[in-house]
């Protein structure tokens, strides 16, 4: 069972009690995008064996997004930090580097 803590009301809950929202760190083309842009939006997304950056929603508490970083073959959780930042706090990152060598958010970015 995969458990998650939510960084705003700071409770360690199961999956039953969330709602997952996709892949994290996703860049919206605007207006004026072309289709090809905007399908990659829609549709293209990544399915790591590895580190994977993952939105969630705490459906039964609070009701806020957050993200996570996990590990997709282990189910090991690096860690939770709000939605609204665009890359994931540095004590997350160096939890990811130790665990996975050569590892680098700039693959992600």
């Amino acid at each position: 069972m995969l458990i998650l803590t939510c960084p705003y009301c700071g409770v360690a809950c199961d999956e039953t009690e969330l709602s997952p929202g996709g892949e994290a760190h996703l860049k919206r083309f605007g207006p004026g995008s072309s289709d090809e842009e905007f399908e990659t939006y829609l549709f293209h997304r990544e399915n790591p064996k590895g580190v994977h950056f993952e939105r969630w929603r705490h459906a039964y508490g609070c009701g806020k997004w957050f993200h996570a970083a996990r590990h997709t073959m282990t189910l090991e959780v690096f860690g939770t930090y709000p939605a609204q930042v665009y890359e994931p706090p540095e004590d997350i990152k160096a939890a990811i580097t130790a665990k996975v060598p050569g590892w680098s958010w700039r693959d992600f970015s």
